[in-house]
């Protein structure tokens, strides 16, 4: 899946592991939530960046102790018309101060980029075939606030678009 950030498709350099993958000693890696818990300590250790896949039924309070570690934190959306993700994002970004990248996963539409952006997301997994100008301009069109009273840095949030 194509990789949207800064407003232009980009190279993801993430790699995403299984559970039961080897845990390379250097690069940047995404790992469960699972797979965080239960070796926290190692991914610290290791050279490289460490984000996270999170469902969105994973209270944020529960990753709060972890996201000292964390450059990236992946929340997935199972269906467009599931926003919890939206909430875990704005938690993150007001509750918890995470100032690392928040990527949006799974059934990620243009029709939700401005929105996206509200609430502190700064880069997209989208479909294959999806045309960067629709998303471009879906994300510019939105001037209604998906939740109230997270403003975000607007220069980084607007510079996402």
């Amino acid at each position: 899946m194509p990789l949207l950030r800064d407003g232009r498709i980009s190279q993801d350099t993430w790699i995403a592991l299984d559970d039961d993958a080897g845990l390379p000693g250097e690069g940047d890696v995404i790992v469960s939530y699972e797979r965080l818990q239960k070796d926290a300590g190692q991914l610290t250790a290791r050279k490289g960046r460490t984000g996270v896949a999170i469902e969105n039924s994973v209270d944020m309070g529960e990753l709060a102790a972890h996201l000292a570690h964390l450059d990236l934190i992946a929340l997935d959306f199972p269906a467009f018309t599931d926003g919890r993700a939206y909430s875990q994002a704005r938690r993150l970004r007001s509750e918890f101060g995470f100032t690392g990248e928040l990527r949006a996963t799974g059934d990620v539409l243009a029709d939700q980029a401005g929105f996206l952006t509200q609430v502190g997301f700064d880069s997209f997994e989208v479909k294959n075939g999806l045309s960067l100008d629709i998303w471009n301009k879906a994300a510019r069109s939105m001037t209604l606030a998906y939740q109230r009273g997270y403003d975000g840095d607007r220069k980084t949030r607007d510079a996402a678009l």
